[in-house]
């Protein structure tokens, strides 16, 4: 074999290994289809020395080469398009470390939830005994509302300030009163009633107003906290209207998993976008395809040129 035909079979070779990384990239099956005669037309060529060799180079150089070279083309724009969605999933996943770094997790809430209401209930008993006692001591523990402060963002719900200020409102005659804290008479009979055994319940807010909700343990009733006055109050469920009260969930868990979904669905469509071929593109090669598995492709093959120009048209405009 002389060194020409070597050198063109050998470049033929590696322009068609090119052109097969592509078609597993892209995994469409028309620039599959095209690798494929690419390579039978390699074979014709090699197995028949009679063929003018340089029609083969001819063929790369016009068609193959031409197509290798649109494809990258798609293949930089479409990852580079992708990226932009990947790094929006990678934003998204520093902020769900950060979320879950947070001292204040689920775990935490539902542990703080019973010591709260261990203080609430120690504090009530103390203020039972103030009020008894008409002394001058602050009932409550130093540290009562910590826990608002700490978890009303994420797993309090959200309420109208009308209907805290509804919960809020009394009669000066039903309370019971001193410089630190204001108590509904009846609630306080039914606390002590009950031993003071308290569960917390669930915790509102509307905007920087908090009340806290606790349950009696022993029967279905509740009462309201509100941290900024410490007043207590009995508190009629029923106004809560629809709130979800047995979703514990918080609002950064919530936000967490929307963002774990969003980072899905952006995955999958940073993988579609990468291998995305536009239909004139996709229906050109079809053409394409037809024309080099033709039976008399030999006899066409240096009139070729209409197809490639086609191509470098599209290589070099900004239509793709």
């Amino acid at each position: 074999m002389d060194e020409n035909r070597l050198e063109i079979l050998n470049a033929s070779t590696r322009i068609i290994s090119k052109l097969q990384l592509l078609s597993v990239f892209f995994n469409n099956d028309v620039i599959y289809k095209i690798y494929l005669r690419t390579q039978v037309l390699h074979q014709l060529f090699q197995t028949n020395p009679e063929l003018d060799i340089n029609q083969l180079e001819m063929f790369h150089l016009q068609f193959t080469q031409t197509l290798i070279d649109l494809l990258k083309k798609i293949k930089k724009g479409n990852e580079a398009n992708a990226d932009l969605l990947l790094d929006e999933v990678s934003l998204n996943n520093q902020l769900i470390e950060q979320m879950e770094d947070s001292a204040y997790t689920e775990h935490t809430f539902i542990n703080d939830k019973q010591r709260q209401a261990l203080k609430m209930s120690q504090s009530l008993r103390k203020l039972f005994q103030v009020l008894s006692d008409n002394a001058s001591d602050y009932p409550f523990t130093g540290n009562i509302n910590k826990f608002s402060l700490h978890y009303s963002g994420d797993y309090f719900f959200n309420i109208s300030t009308e209907l805290v200020y509804e919960l809020l409102a009394y009669d000066a005659a039903d309370v019971y009163s001193n410089e630190y804290a204001t108590i509904g008479r009846k609630l306080m009979g039914t606390l002590c009633k009950y031993d003071f055994k308290i569960e917390f319940y669930a915790g509102l807010r509307a905007n920087d107003l908090v009340l806290e909700v606790y349950k009696f343990a022993d029967v279905n009733r509740h009462f309201i906290f509100s941290p900024l006055n410490n007043v207590l109050l009995f508190c009629d469920i029923a106004k809560l209207g629809d709130l979800d009260l047995k979703n514990t969930i918080s609002k950064r868990e919530r936000m967490m998993r929307e963002l774990r979904d969003k980072n899905i669905q952006l995955t999958g469509k940073a993988g579609l976008i990468k291998t995305n071929l536009p239909e004139n593109i996709t229906a050109l090669l079809a053409d394409n395809y037809k024309k080099i598995s033709d039976v008399n492709f030999l006899e066409h093959i240096n009139a070729f040129d209409v197809q490639a120009n086609i191509l470098k048209t599209m290589l070099n405009t900004d239509i793709i």
